[in-house]
């Protein structure tokens, strides 16, 4: 099937000019995206702790669309503001350009079935424009839900005409709720919750997306360096959890024995791996597959039990990339 949402939330930003790569390449911990491709970026602060995290869309050498979290907005404007070089230009397009998400198994199919216009065998994280119902569109090939999926970006007054006929050809609406159980089983981070300035980038197990080697003095890049050399005292974990009428809730204590060793960033119940899925941050030593831990859900004390460091949810990448 196909299911869409309208997922309106998303802050982003336009950024141009002679230098502009040069300028983000100073900025964030990792590398740009290739032009025509789009990547995750981190930003980290002087202290290595996770700022914020971007989507970065790479249009040509100095052009770029940044894409972040709704409750971001403003945050993440400053962030980018306030080191901004002369003659680099950033812009707000928040309020201007919406964005419904497309996916599942025939996902592809109902696209073609409404005559988008677009090359529709492009790879996972690429991006294009693309004509649909005779409008201006951008595409993006990735998906929070975790399946085969594009990111429809339009205009305002343009979205309910694309979301109808969406609905028209078959696929069913989906929310929230749905899509942030989806993410979960993916083991997608939310910012504010997963990642935020109380964790660092090395302890939200984000070091793929670091460059220590790379010449740039990055912010945070001496902090995270000297964490790396002496070891982290808490990680990123991906748990699974017993079955409780409720989610664990944001911050929910976990306990090995009667020792508090961590605490729940995110938990939902996954509906494709039909288990309850718990991100959290625990101690280091307790990352072993299978470890059993307790979690304190409304005072009850429910077993989870540690996962490997992969989505609990198509870990290949599979349906993805179909």
């Amino acid at each position: 099937g196909t299911g869409d949402i309208d997922l309106c939330g998303f802050s982003r930003f336009n950024l141009s000019g002679e230098g502009a790569a040069e300028w983000l390449r100073a900025t964030i911990t990792g590398a740009l995206p290739k032009v025509g491709r789009m990547n995750l970026a981190y930003f980290a602060n002087d202290k290595g702790k996770i700022l914020t995290e971007m989507s970065l869309v790479r249009k040509s050498e100095d052009e770029f669309t940044l894409i972040t979290a709704a409750a971001a907005q403003w945050h993440d404007f400053e962030v980018l503001q306030k080191t901004l070089p002369e003659g680099l230009t950033l812009t707000d397009e928040t309020r201007n350009v919406n964005t419904l998400i497309v996916c599942g198994p025939t996902s592809r199919d109902t696209l073609n079935s409404i005559g988008i216009e677009a090359d529709l065998s492009m790879g996972w994280l690429t991006h294009q424009p693309a004509k649909l119902l005779g409008k201006d569109v951008y595409l993006l090939r990735v998906c929070f839900a975790g399946e085969l999926g594009w990111e429809i970006h339009s205009s305002m007054d343009d979205t309910a005409d694309i979301y109808d006929a969406l609905i028209d050809a078959g696929s069913k609406a989906f929310g929230m709720y749905a899509l942030n159980s989806m993410r979960v089983e993916k083991g997608y981070r939310a910012w504010k919750g997963d990642l935020s300035s109380d964790y660092s980038i090395l302890e939200g197990g984000l070091e793929r997306f670091v460059k220590l080697d790379k010449p740039q003095d990055f912010p945070g890049k001496a902090a995270i360096q000297a964490e790396k050399q002496r070891g982290v005292t808490q990680q990123f974990a991906t748990l699974v959890m017993d079955h409780h009428d409720c989610d664990a809730p944001y911050m929910s204590p976990i306990y090995s024995g009667e020792e508090v060793v961590g605490a729940v960033t995110s938990c939902a119940m996954g509906y494709r791996s039909n288990q309850i899925v718990v991100l959290a941050m625990l101690k280091t030593g307790l990352h072993d597959v299978g470890t059993e831990l307790e979690i304190n859900v409304f005072g009850d004390r429910v077993r989870a039990i540690v996962q490997a460091d992969q989505p609990v949810w198509d870990p290949e990448n599979e349906r993805l990339r179909a």
